[in-house]
């Protein structure tokens, strides 16, 4: 058996330019890694808007790809590069990018942020992403949507009535607490990746389940929220990107409208 060490990267500079490859059509899970990047002003490539993108994407995870030296091939998008850097998985980017971008506070000044701004992503990630596109393929991904109507129909309900609710609640309790520094964002008194990554969640419910979303937020029980939604939506780099042609429409992916899934 092999006991040879993997090679040690050399560091990337901070100068280098990003690249991300994810799926054209659909925001999808990289989109969290776009808002990080449009909210900076970071250099970066997207392969969703470059000819030949989808055959980039494949190549990274076909099953003959094994990786180099430092980077094992990753299972699937969003991937970023960073010069030699290759990983995946969105929270595990965003946890590169956040210091680099100056969206968590330096270590030097909390140097537990990036954990705790972490937590909050991944709890976002959870509750409203995962779970919201389980909505539509509760029993199985490789089935149609027509396939499983009926199990869909019952995930929806619940997750409307029950799930929608708690984690709507926790992040709204989140935002009264003191650990937010001061209510506007989620941790620290600034806008952090946690934030960015909350509000694409909540827009793309909001896509999903517009009816629900409009009661709820009507009713005012998660004001907070829902005004941290606003706020980001509001700053200018997020509200330029919006307005621009690489904000990507919502259509077969994490985040679908069927009106029948939607409470009535």
């Amino acid at each position: 058996m092999s006991t040879s060490q993997p090679s040690k990267r050399q560091k990337t500079s901070k100068d280098t330019p990003y690249e991300l490859l994810y799926w054209p059509g659909t925001p999808g899970r990289g989109e969290h890694v776009r808002l990080a990047l449009e909210a900076a002003g970071a250099s970066y490539t997207d392969t969703a808007h470059q000819e030949g993108g989808m055959k980039t994407v494949l190549s990274h995870i076909s099953p003959e790809n094994l990786g180099s030296g430092t980077n094992p091939p990753p299972l699937a998008p969003p991937i970023l590069k960073h010069g030699s850097l290759l990983i995946s998985q969105t929270s595990n980017i965003l946890l590169y990018l956040g210091p680099r971008l100056g969206l968590v506070p330096p270590a030097e000044e909390d140097e537990d942020a990036i954990y705790k701004i972490n937590e909050l992503v991944l709890t976002a990630l959870d509750g409203l992403s995962n779970e919201a596109h389980d909505t539509h393929h509760p029993i199985a991904n490789v089935l149609y949507y027509e396939e499983q109507k009926p199990e869909a129909r019952r995930k929806a309900e619940n997750y409307i009535k029950v799930r929608l609710p708690k984690f709507l609640g926790y992040f709204e309790r989140v935002l009264k607490g003191e650990a937010s520094g001061g209510g506007e964002w989620l941790y620290g008194g600034k806008m952090s990746t946690a934030d960015l990554v909350l509000w694409q969640c909540l827009d793309g419910v909001r896509y999903a389940f517009p009816r629900a979303m409009g009661r709820l937020e009507k009713e005012g029980e998660y004001g907070r929220v829902f005004g941290l939604y606003e706020r980001v939506k509001g700053v200018q780099r997020i509200k330029a990107y919006l307005e621009s042609g690489r904000r990507q429409k919502y259509a077969l992916g994490i985040y679908r409208h069927y009106p029948e899934l939607d409470e009535d």
